[in-house]
């Protein structure tokens, strides 16, 4: 569905912009830099309105048994799991480590974004199919509103960009591009 408003206390979510998951190869379809550019240009939106921003690493595999192989045995080198520098972490950001594929289910972003008044989220990140769709399910059924920022995602696999898009997405969500998220903001 298309992005049609914004509530008045909207969250901007930035998931895993950290540099190991920015240096994967065969992003798609959208590039590492555009999704940090993008995101970064709605970051700059979202501060000068005094609107919420929550960055969201990774450092953990989600517990329990898995079909992928973890990427690291034990911890997770701090340097791959540093946000990246575009961001501009400022003190007023939210700041999240999650050890799960979504933010809500391993860190206390419910609690933060509702002590806010927060009652809509706009996502932007890697991967649209994993940890952005994840966060995306678990803030909809915590009756959060939804909207994915379509050009400011992208996917190790432009297949399942496409699949989350036209099949997931429609269901918990509205989708529109940086531009019309924008537009739909109050002036600042």
């Amino acid at each position: 569905m298309p992005v049609t408003q914004l509530d008045p206390q909207t969250a901007l979510v930035v998931i895993d912009l950290q540099t190991g998951i920015v240096g994967m190869d065969g992003l798609a379809p959208n590039s590492a830099a555009d999704v940090i550019a993008r995101s970064a240009e709605l970051i700059g939106a979202f501060r000068a309105r005094d609107l919420p921003v929550v960055l969201v690493n990774v450092n953990a595999q989600p517990p329990g048994r898995t079909e992928i192989p973890p990427r690291f045995q034990g911890e997770i080198p701090e340097e791959w799991t540093r946000l990246v520098g575009e961001l501009d972490v400022q003190p007023s950001d939210i700041l999240v480590t999650k050890r799960s594929r979504g933010a809500f289910a391993t860190t206390d972003l419910e609690q933060q974004l509702r002590d806010r008044g927060v009652t809509q989220i706009v996502l932007t990140g890697i991967s649209t199919s994993a940890g952005v769709e994840s966060t995306a399910r678990e803030a909809h059924e915590r009756g959060l509103n939804v909207t994915l920022a379509t050009d400011a995602t992208t996917d190790s696999s432009a297949d399942a960009y496409a699949y989350s898009l036209a099949n997931t997405y429609p269901k918990i969500s509205e989708t529109g591009t940086t531009a019309e998220i924008l537009a739909l903001l109050p002036p600042a």
